[in-house]
């Protein structure tokens, strides 16, 4: 299960980064969070513009919904994605990657 808060502007999307993968993808939930592989070394933040076209290619979103709110050096993120319901998001989010639980 994820754990989607809403926000007056969207929606808080955890995320878990996995920086220095072989690819750019989703992996999964993990701990409620969203599991994002990407190809950047993690960097003093570099990955995290890696982390957001990567969420944002596989959701059908624009990279500019998406802003980063904590995490800026962590694998544990939290990004505010902004004109999009909770309910939309965990849609996208299940269609990306298959069945989830909501």
């Amino acid at each position: 299960m994820i754990d989607l808060d809403e926000h007056a502007e969207g929606v808080i999307l955890p995320v878990r980064a996995q920086p220095g993968a072989r690819r750019n993808t989703l992996r999964g939930i993990e701990q409620g969070m969203l599991k994002v592989a990407v190809t950047q070394a993690p960097e003093k933040g570099k990955a995290n513009p890696a982390i957001i076209e990567t969420i944002s290619k596989s959701l059908g979103l624009r990279k500019s919904q998406f802003e980063l709110l904590q995490g800026e050096t962590s694998r544990r993120k939290r990004f505010l994605v902004r004109r999009i319901t909770r309910k939309e998001l965990f849609s996208r989010i299940r269609e990306a990657l298959g069945s989830i639980d909501e």
